[in-house]
């Protein structure tokens, strides 16, 4: 798959949707941690998010069939699937069993790594691109903000957060940015409707096969769910999926993977906002220089892509 830059008098232009689309990565999802923390409570946790995107997925792909998508290829299944099991399985599938271990804004945090991951996947494949230095900069600055808001505690092992739980979201991290990547350069429909439907129908097989492999078939029982789970599910397969994920693929198919992977730099503080509204929580000075220091990192990595956006290309 090739990209190439938008001949038209509006080239070098964000697109219209760029901004509604940052801005359903940056809040949507910074508020899926809470909701898949409600979620786990009582329903397992593969079997959680595969019927998630299992629901999402069939949405999507009949309402892309419905606006005249045409069918996908067997090649844009085959990649869809690899990007599903890479993104929703192993990536997402990772935070849904870790939440049940480390709490959710603890996760975004943990979670936030993705843009180094993508860096370095990027520039790591074959014919990959080199960053430059300003998104390198933009990229450690970012994660040096993230160790504030963190705190000196955790890297002293003296904090609360659990290690299995802890390298279970790094590598699931890395997966999540390895599927990003992939997808920016596999076969894919024009359609971003269907692109993600065919991604989360594909990793959804994958997560529930994992859940029959761990036995959490059995262990579901409709009247034990509570109202509180049921409410994360919902959230999660309207706001999280239908929204968050689309908006997702669609920048990964018009932006850089290092401008599209900002969201993880937003989340967390999206994460502290909610439990300071919603749980009580203070947000104290560090927090708030944490926030600056994030969203300067932002700003350095966005700026570094000079104003250039990419079309999606021909598979």
């Amino acid at each position: 798959m090739t990209s190439t830059t938008l001949s038209s008098p509006a080239a070098g232009k964000a697109p219209a949707l760029l901004i509604p689309a940052l801005l359903a990565c940056y809040l949507v999802w910074g508020s899926t941690y809470l909701a898949i923390r409600y979620a786990v409570q009582t329903i397992p946790p593969f079997v959680m998010v595969g019927t998630r995107f299992a629901v999402s997925g069939v949405i999507l792909y009949a309402w892309a069939r419905w606006r005249g998508s045409p069918r996908p290829t067997a090649a844009q299944w085959r990649d869809a699937t690899v990007t599903g099991a890479l993104m929703l399985c192993c990536g997402n599938g990772a935070v849904s069993w870790a939440e049940q271990r480390v709490p959710s804004g603890i996760a975004s945090l943990l979670v936030a790594v993705v843009p180094l991951w993508m860096v370095l996947v990027e520039w790591l494949r074959p014919r990959g691109e080199r960053p430059r230095a300003l998104v390198v900069a933009g990229v450690v600055i970012g994660l040096l903000g993230l160790a504030v808001l963190v705190g000196p505690a955790s890297f002293r092992g003296e904090g609360d957060v659990d290690s299995a739980g802890a390298v279970v979201l790094i590598l699931g991290s890395l997966a999540w940015a390895a599927g990003s990547v992939f997808n920016r350069h596999g076969s894919r429909p024009d359609s971003a409707a269907m692109s993600t439907g065919l991604q989360m129908v594909g990793g959804s097989v994958a997560l529930l096969l994992l859940g029959v492999m761990r036995g959490e078939i059995a262990n579901v029982h409709l009247r034990q769910i509570s109202a509180a789970s049921w409410a994360g599910w919902i959230y999660l397969v309207t706001f999280g999926s239908l929204v968050g994920f689309t908006a997702y693929i669609y920048l990964l198919q018009t932006v850089s993977p290092a401008k599209a992977s900002t969201y993880a730099y937003v989340n967390p503080l999206v994460a502290v906002l909610l439990g300071w509204a919603i749980a009580g929580e203070s947000v104290s000075l560090r927090s708030l220089g944490a926030a600056a220091i994030i969203l300067a990192a932002v700003a350095m990595i966005t700026v570094s892509q000079g104003g250039e956006f990419v079309d999606s290309g021909t598979s």
